[in-house]
């Protein structure tokens, strides 16, 4: 087993993380989030030479599974999470599309495999734990891997910023709640990748993110 590294592939007209996550001896990986564009999604991945295991899904928002099932039918791999809460969301990603003027290559998503708070999923010897973090969208997982101090963090957390809670679902009380209470106690040192822009420290957070204060 080697390191746990990642690659990040910004998709669709909203800049969205796609994260491709691999070991370096091994190059197996997954997918988190393929939002769309799942061309250059498979361009990465053949040119890191990725042997891409699953699709690992944050929560249910356009942006972040509108190619999940496109992606599926093209590796043909398991799409893994989120949490159930989401399923009203993944069986509306057409709709949405339609709602934002987006590809008409967007489908419905049906994951293999829904998750739940204290499961565990890996890869390439990597363990990550899932925490279900509902406040940005009711099923958003959070993936984390203790051994690499490393978390994805969907749209929970972003440098200096949180997620938007004015969305169906949202509910800003309980986004504060995840982050607090699930997130923040790991440790200041985890460093972690978000579903937009740069990703950050929990410790960075914690003193300076003005939501959190």
């Amino acid at each position: 087993m080697g390191q746990l590294n990642a690659g990040i592939v910004p998709v669709t007209p909203f800049q969205q993380n796609c994260a491709i996550l691999f070991d370096t001896a091994t190059r197996e990986g997954v997918v988190v989030d393929p939002g769309g564009d799942i061309d250059q999604i498979l361009e990465a991945v053949r040119a890191s030479k990725i042997d891409v295991q699953q699709i690992w899904i944050t929560h249910g928002h356009i942006d972040h599974a509108g190619g999940a099932m496109e992606l599926k039918d093209a590796l043909g791999v398991e799409i893994i999470g989120p949490h159930e809460a989401d399923l009203p969301l993944l069986s509306n990603l057409e709709n949405q599309a339609l709602y934002f003027g987006l590809s008409n290559s967007v489908r419905n998503c049906t994951p293999d495999r829904f998750l739940t708070e204290g499961e565990t999923v890996s890869f390439g010897g990597h363990q990550f734990e899932v925490l279900h973090c509902p406040g940005h969208a009711p099923g958003h997982v959070v993936y984390f891997n203790r051994a690499a101090r490393f978390a994805h963090v969907g749209d929970v957390l972003f440098r200096g910023s949180v997620g938007r809670t004015d969305l169906p679902g949202g509910d800003h009380a309980a986004l504060i709640r995840s982050i607090k209470e699930k997130l923040l106690p790991l440790g200041d040192d985890i460093g972690f990748i978000c579903g937009h822009g740069p990703g950050s420290r929990f410790g960075d957070e914690r003193r300076d993110n003005p939501f959190l204060v």
